[in-house]
């Protein structure tokens, strides 16, 4: 359906792409928070490039990870703050908004359980799993974020390893959850293994939201590339993303 409204709207293949892709919604933009950029000045240098890529709203996700980036709700809006005067001297007008990647653990399940999580757009929470060890008690904790008013979005499903068919994916798009591709997965930045799942991803019709999950400038590099990659036009031929609903 979103595909035939888009192709009666009648823009041109370059003003699709801006309808499209004004919105990047998983970056770690927050400077000394997490493994993401490491000062203002480079947090200022990668939201100027999204912008001049045509990017008008960004949503950073800063990790909160108990046992590595033990960070807490406040301490990312203290930040977040912080880098949202530094945009306002350097006069960038770009609309930064800030949410989370949490980590799939019990501290995850304490947050939710009192209702403590950063959200956005629809009351959506970005959360990943350990990308070596399945996760047990899915079914349950995406049961309980739906129950309580989220919509859990899985951030990059084609890294973790313990997902070898396709069949996996379709279970967990079973329990309600979305997911969120990294685009430069495509590129294979993450190796063989995440850019075939990716491709797989992309094909079944599963993605939700593209993210660009930058930490630092080689990140915008590889970003960039991966907007032209030969795959990226498919990626809306048969998927629903939402990414500028936000």
């Amino acid at each position: 359906m979103f595909n035939k409204l888009i192709e009666k709207l009648s823009f041109s293949s370059d003003e699709k792409f801006d309808l499209l892709h004004t919105i990047d919604l998983h970056s770690h933009l927050i400077p000394a928070i997490d493994d993401g950029v490491k000062n203002l000045k480079q947090s200022i240098s990668i939201i100027k490039q999204l912008q001049e890529m045509g990017f008008k709203k960004i949503i950073t996700t800063p990790n909160i990870m108990r046992h590595r980036f033990p960070n807490s709700k406040n301490a990312i809006l203290y930040r977040y703050e912080i880098l949202k005067k530094e945009l306002i001297k350097y006069n960038i007008n770009i609309d930064l908004q800030v949410a989370s990647e949490y980590y799939y653990d019990e501290h995850f399940l304490e947050l939710i359980n009192k209702k403590d999580l950063l959200t956005f757009g629809d009351n959506y929470v970005l959360f990943e799993f350990s990308f070596h060890v399945k996760p047990i008690g899915i079914a349950q904790v995406v049961f309980r974020l739906l129950e309580l008013g989220y919509n859990p979005i899985l951030a990059h499903p084609e890294r973790y390893l313990f997902f070898n068919d396709i069949d996996d994916y379709y279970a967990l798009k079973d329990l309600g959850l979305l997911f969120q591709i990294n685009l430069v997965s495509l590129q294979g930045f993450y190796g063989k293994k995440a850019k075939k799942s990716a491709e797989e991803i992309i094909n079944a019709g599963l993605v939700d939201f593209i993210g660009s999950d930058i930490h630092s400038e080689k990140y915008v590099d590889a970003f960039n590339k991966a907007l032209k990659h030969k795959l990226y036009p498919k990626i809306f031929e048969k998927n629903y993303i939402k990414n500028d609903f936000l």
